[in-house]
């Protein structure tokens, strides 16, 4: 059990230097997009992405605590 949870820690630590590493790098087209104003767009598409596939997971659950309720029937 401590080999897994040690185990565990590293590969969280691990990936949190990752993540570190590529912010300090400067990334042009990141840069670009800001100047022009195109990270909006961006912004807006996952967003809507991201909402939609919220309500397609409410809507699931919707139709399967209905068909629980027809099979407890």
């Amino acid at each position: 059990m401590r080999k897994i949870l040690f185990l565990l820690v590293n590969l969280l630590l691990s990936v949190n230097l990752f993540a570190q590493q590529s912010v300090s790098q400067e990334v042009p087209m990141a840069d670009q997009m800001r100047a022009d104003g195109k990270i909006w767009v961006v912004v807006a598409v996952i967003s809507v992405i991201f909402i939609g596939i919220i309500a397609f997971l409410v809507n699931i659950d919707r139709k399967v605590s209905k068909l629980e309720k027809q099979l407890k029937k």
